[in-house]
């Protein structure tokens, strides 16, 4: 078996800000989404800072994106698009996002709307991939979409 087939399937939108992420957040562990299935990104600020300490206990990753600046992350998500290569601060996003199964396109808006301010929220999840996209548009989750499943591209 491949890379492709061995691959996570992930579910990704960005909240337009903090306290849309904190409402999302909190759908998300209401419907049974724990920790560990969620990634989180965002650009620095004390804001960002609050809610992540209160929803994971801990502070996040602060990393260095091409296109982005300096970050804040946390989870499979990342360190996926990260890969061994520093995919996300040599390429950004856009570049990396196909090592979840999204297009170029995708992860271009995804970045865009970070860069604008916004918070990506993933969930790692086949099972689960549709509960967690009809959550993300019922808290605001722009551009929510699931990427490919192994098998299906």
């Amino acid at each position: 078996m491949g890379e492709r087939e061995n691959r996570s399937c992930y579910t990704v939108c960005v909240f337009q800000d903090t306290p849309w992420a904190s409402r999302g957040l909190e759908a998300l562990r209401k419907k049974g989404f724990e920790n560990g299935v969620i990634s989180i990104l965002s650009k620095q600020s004390s804001e960002f800072m609050e809610l992540f300490q209160e929803s994971f206990g801990f502070a996040p990753s602060a990393l260095e994106i091409s296109g982005l600046g300096n970050v804040v992350a946390y989870g499979s998500l990342i360190a996926e698009l990260q890969g061994s290569d520093d995919g996300l601060g040599r390429t950004g996003v856009a570049a990396t996002i196909r090592r979840v199964g999204f297009q170029p396109h995708d992860g271009f808006i995804f970045q865009t709307l970070t860069e604008r301010g916004g918070v990506l929220v993933a969930v790692e999840s086949e099972s689960r991939a549709a509960d967690a996209l009809a959550l993300f548009h019922s808290y605001g989750g722009g551009n929510a979409a699931i990427g490919a499943w192994s098998g299906r591209v």
